[in-house]
């Protein structure tokens, strides 16, 4: 489990003594909505509503669910609904948490401690804090999966480096690229990190409180550093794959080469046995 920042700062502490709190969890890979919403929903893509406690639920069909003020109770009973729709559930599941407060005089913002402060807490403001929300907690476990890939490229850098042939199969590097490139695609076209949510087509004046939490998760950044993360390893399991591709083209011709031989070898010595008649 993720938490941001945290609480430093006498002022978050002050600002937070009645906030809400925003749990996003990833249950990975895809998440069917239709019919789950059990009263009047909010919006369908996303797909938002009210729990039965008066929290604020987001159900993203990439994986993530967001629950902002629900009880543990609440939250637990959603969750437990939705896991029957998701493809390719994730163990361990990847959570963060972030507190919600209310400044009706000011501004909306993000302290130094991480905390969200809103001039009014409404659902289309909800809705943005639930969308970086649920696209860092997405972020979070494609990089665990990275640094993964990065510690299974390891022992074959080690053994490029000592001049011996590396281990694994040219399946094992193709499924590596093949891993990669759905990443990317994952966290480019699905996640779609880099991406302003629609809503703020409709209200531009919201537009510096997701730059806020942008700025805050680094969802930019963040993506930007898996993609060169995923050009690195794709790079690397593909100059393997040559590399394979060549040794295996040398043994082939240095096999034909033998047979070759063999085959001058024999008619040599045919002719040798009929010059002795």
């Amino acid at each position: 489990m993720v938490q941001r920042r945290p609480l430093d700062a006498e002022g978050d502490a002050t600002a937070c003594a009645d906030a809400i709190r925003a749990h996003a969890v990833l249950l990975l890979e895809r998440i069917t909505t239709q019919g789950l919403a059990a009263g009047e929903a909010y919006s369908a893509a996303p797909l938002s509503f009210a729990s039965a406690d008066g929290g604020f639920v987001v159900v993203f069909r990439y994986g993530a669910v967001v629950l902002i003020g629900a009880t543990a109770t609440e939250a637990a009973r959603i969750i437990e609904m939705v896991r029957p729709r998701v493809s390719a559930p994730i163990e361990p599941v990847e959570e963060e948490i972030a507190l919600i407060g209310r400044r009706p005089t000011e501004e909306d913002t993000v302290t130094p401690g991480g905390v969200i402060l809103l001039r009014e807490i409404s659902p289309d403001r909800l809705s943005l804090i639930a969308d970086a929300l649920a696209k860092s907690v997405a972020l979070a476990h494609h990089e665990r999966e990275v640094a993964a890939f990065f510690d299974a490229m390891e022992p074959v850098s080690r053994a490029l480096r000592l001049g011996s042939a590396p281990r694994g199969g040219r399946k094992s590097f193709l499924q590596l690229v093949g891993s990669a490139l759905m990443i990317q695609n994952r966290v480019s076209a699905r996640v779609a990190a880099r991406d302003k949510p629609d809503l703020l087509w409709d209200r531009p004046d919201l537009e510096r409180l997701y730059a806020r939490l942008e700025a805050e998760y680094e969802l930019i950044e963040r993506a930007e550093t898996m993609d060169r993360k995923l050009q690195a390893v794709a790079s690397t399991a593909s100059a393997m794959i040559d590399l394979q591709d060549t040794r295996r083209s040398q043994r082939l011709e240095a096999l034909v080469v033998i047979l070759i031989l063999v085959e001058v070898s024999l008619s040599i010595l045919q002719i040798c046995l009929a010059a002795r008649r």
